[in-house]
């Protein structure tokens, strides 16, 4: 199995002028819009957005479990189901964090505010952890991974997304958020009843660490996030927390010793028959030990990482079922994040363990080999031969040169395009072409390299909550020298401090803080999300400053917030 074909061969046409990979444009077929009726009272659709919705009725009502992106994706969800039955909504579940956006449509049809919600008690956490500190580095990811800038049709169009036709479905613009957090919480291990049905509840880790089975024994049927329409996706290319195969497997394992009739996942077609689900999520399970096993293989006799990625192949008959196929993303990535997840970034190569800065490593790399004009001609005879990965690496020495050209920039554009054309795998293809819309001037990401704190965003926070945030705002430069504890008096909400020191922001409750800043908190969240100046607020009497006045400018300066500057 390879990650990319250079052979122009393999390279087909989507319905909207996409290029892209055969098989890549095949899998949209899998993963098109369908209310399946998996067995009498159970619905999954799938190709509504990236997630299914699935639906389960019991003797006293309808349990529907994940709600999409947005209102407007589960409103759809409902009025598909509602073909079926009419029976009341009775609870709503959650597998885990990511595809719980559209369930206030659930409340509007189940016409009650009082519905009940069980969700894992780490969704929360999970919930502010992608919103705040890494907030920017995640929604370029996001960006980068799903393609989502990429234009509606034409040659680097989106053919699919993997696990789903869309991150988000076009036809449920405007995405109204409607999140509503659960009314009880679990852990995992539970036997509960809900609508007149048993539902044991498995916590089991997958691409979150709030996933959950649920497993309906009266219907035989598993609901689960573990067994995807694709190879499961050990590393994501948009950055994430390492996803462990020992863990995956032990959660697995679970769904193989239920023995379930019928297999319904987050994505992807439902699996029906015992004997069908049991050997294909085997194969399923035993493909991720395969991966983890012959990469720790590897480091045991000496090998790299990078030797390790190419060394480390799937056996053939992975690729007979789409379960096990590189269709999101690929397996030699997967190989380098077990190696990174199991021993550190550090995997022995003498030549990693002091790095040149990479401008000054690219050119002087482009120096050793005869010159920016020598490279450009051997970067583009490697493209022209089929030699991506060769040509990949030289054209990133030009691109990552402080003198580069726009030309350079073209060239690695050209061959991150060929790579995204030869792939399979949806998130190498999004993530490639949206980085070739990049250097090409044609897409301005700039806006996600960046906090930019929001009014609606901040309003509802408890302060201190929002001040210990900015700690990953601070330029160490600006606040050299700053020792200064800075006590914040709001009329309007709960006292807090910040103490900037050693170069570092600690948020406290403001007890002992030298320096004192009366003012609104409402005010100080428009100075946040440079809707004011704080220099406007101090000049307008809406903010006062006992002690230093002057430390105390010094020090909100340091953060990479505008409106705290001047």
């Amino acid at each position: 199995m390879s990650s990319f074909d250079a052979d122009p061969g393999h390279v087909g046409t989507g319905p909207l002028g996409q290029r892209a990979h055969r098989r890549h444009i095949d899998h949209s077929a899998r993963l098109e819009r369908r209310l399946h009726a998996v067995r009498p009272g159970v619905w999954t659709l799938v190709g509504n957005g990236l997630s299914n919705q699935t639906f389960i009725e019991g003797p006293e009502g309808l349990i529907a479990i994940d709600t999409g992106e947005s209102v407007e994706e589960m409103r759809t969800a409902l009025a598909e189901v509602r073909a079926h039955t009419s029976a009341p909504l009775a609870a709503v579940l959650y597998s885990h964090f990511h595809y719980i956006g559209g369930t206030k449509a659930a409340l509007d049809d189940a016409g009650r505010a009082d519905l009940p919600i069980l969700g894992h008690e780490r969704i929360p956490l999970n919930l502010a952890r992608t919103s705040g500190e890494i907030g920017p580095a995640y929604s370029r990811g996001l960006i980068h991974q799903f393609g989502l800038r990429l234009p509606p049709e034409g040659p680097d169009a989106l053919v699919n997304e993997g696990l789903g036709l869309h991150f988000r479905n076009p036809e449920h613009a405007p995405f109204t958020p409607g999140y509503v957090p659960p009314t009880a919480f679990f852990r995992g291990g539970e036997r509960l009843t809900l609508a007149g049905l048993a539902v044991e509840i498995h916590h089991a880790p997958s691409d979150a660490d709030d996933s959950v089975t649920f497993w309906f024994p009266e219907l035989s049927t598993c609901v689960q996030n573990l067994v995807w329409p694709t190879l499961f996706n050990v590393f994501a290319i948009r950055g994430e927390a390492y996803r462990d195969p020992q863990v995956l497997l032990e959660g697995i394992d679970h769904i193989l010793s239920l023995e379930p009739e019928h297999l319904l996942g987050t994505h992807g077609p439902p699996v029906s028959g015992a004997a069908g689900v049991a050997a294909r999520v085997t194969r399923y399970r035993d493909s991720i030990q395969f991966l983890w096993d012959q990469t720790v293989r590897g480091l045991n006799r000496g090998l790299t990482a990078d030797a390790l990625a190419h060394q480390v192949r799937l056996p053939s008959a992975c690729e007979d079922d789409y379960l096990t196929s590189e269709f999101y993303g690929v397996a030699e990535h997967h190989v380098r994040q077990i190696a990174a997840g199991l021993r550190g970034w550090f995997d022995g190569e003498p030549g990693k363990l002091f790095v040149l800065p990479p401008a000054e490593r690219a050119r002087r790399l482009v120096e050793g080999f005869g010159g920016a004009a020598e490279v450009r001609a051997q970067a583009t005879a490697a493209k022209g031969s089929g030699d991506l990965r060769w040509a990949l690496e030289l054209a990133s020495w030009l691109v990552g040169r402080t003198e580069a050209e726009a030309g350079d920039r073209g060239l690695l554009a050209g061959v991150l395009r060929a790579i995204a054309q030869g792939t399979p795998a949806a998130n190498i293809r999004n993530w490639c072409l949206t980085r070739a819309l990049e250097l090409e001037g044609a897409l301005d990401l700039s806006r996600v390299a960046e906090h930019r704190l929001r009014s609606a965003q901040l309003a509802g926070r408890p302060p201190r909550e929002v001040l210990q945030l900015m700690r990953v705002m601070v330029d160490p430069v600006w606040a050299e020298g700053i020792d200064l504890h800075m006590g914040f008096d709001f009329p309007d909400a709960e006292a807090a401090g910040l103490h900037v020191r050693n170069g570092v922001s600690v948020a406290t409750d403001g007890a002992g803080a030298t320096t004192c800043l009366s003012v609104r908190w409402a005010d100080l969240v428009r100075a946040l999300s440079g809707e004011v100046r704080l220099s406007e607020l101090e000049a307008s009497g809406a903010l006062a400053i006992t002690g230093d006045a002057d430390l105390a400018r010094r020090a909100l300066a340091v953060f990479d917030l505008p409106g705290l500057r001047g």
